[in-house]
């Protein structure tokens, strides 16, 4: 049965956490693709840091050959990330026993994990090959999916969700809309900015759950 697990590591333990050094109250998140074999996620979020030069806040890692600013909206970043495929870390491990990465969000307190694996035994063989490597994961989590729970909750965060859920309800998606970004933001107590990223992800895994689950259909004949 398919299931889900949490694992948090130390914030070092992972290649970008070499921000938290110089910008401790900063927030990093991985930005999930729709996983293919021998794609690692090259983008990744930086919140709640002003700085001028982002990229230069990220020490040199073996696991990271390249970092590179794409886009900014006031404090939040998206960056572009060359990894090392050589470098022996949480992602590559992923990758080789094809593990579906969730969500990944580290702060200066640790990472924190959430994947997927078809059988249990797949999470027990991405714990086992951490081990081999000396990666310091701590399993804090793990449960089966019960039919109900479809793929697309498992993939939106409680936040995307909130967010999704008050648009709907309030007309936002409706033409014209009922109700602005920025008193959807004022409702739940945060910036226009931060509830149009939290829609914008929402969105867009809603998206890739479904069109992925299309494509393995085939293809549609009128």
């Amino acid at each position: 049965m398919a299931t889900e697990a949490t694992f948090t590591v130390p914030p070092d333990e992972f290649p970008l956490g070499s921000i938290f050094a110089s910008v401790p109250g900063v927030t990093v998140e991985l930005e999930r693709i729709v996983p293919r074999k021998g794609v690692i996620i090259p983008y990744f979020w930086v919140r709640g840091v002003d700085v001028e030069d982002v990229e230069a806040a990220f020490s040199t890692h073996p696991g990271v050959k390249a970092i590179r600013l794409i886009d900014s909206v006031e404090d939040e970043y998206l960056l572009r990330v060359e990894w090392n495929p050589k470098y022996e870390g949480i992602l590559s491990t992923l990758g080789e026993t094809e593990i579906p990465l969730i969500t990944a969000i580290g702060t200066n307190d640790q990472w924190t994990f959430e994947v997927r694996g078809d059988q249990r035994s797949d999470i027990a063989t991405f714990q086992q090959r951490c081990r081999e490597r000396d990666i310091q994961v701590t399993l804090t989590a793990l449960h089966a999916l019960t039919p109900v729970e479809t793929t697309t909750e498992a993939a939106l965060t409680d936040p995307q969700l909130e967010a999704l859920v008050l648009a709907y309800e309030r007309g936002y998606f409706n033409s014209p809309r009922d109700v602005t970004m920025a008193e959807l933001g004022e409702e739940l107590g945060i910036s226009q900015q931060a509830i149009a990223s939290r829609l914008r992800r929402g969105i867009r895994q809603i998206l890739g759950q479904t069109l992925t689950a299309l494509e393995g259909e085939g293809p549609r004949h009128k």
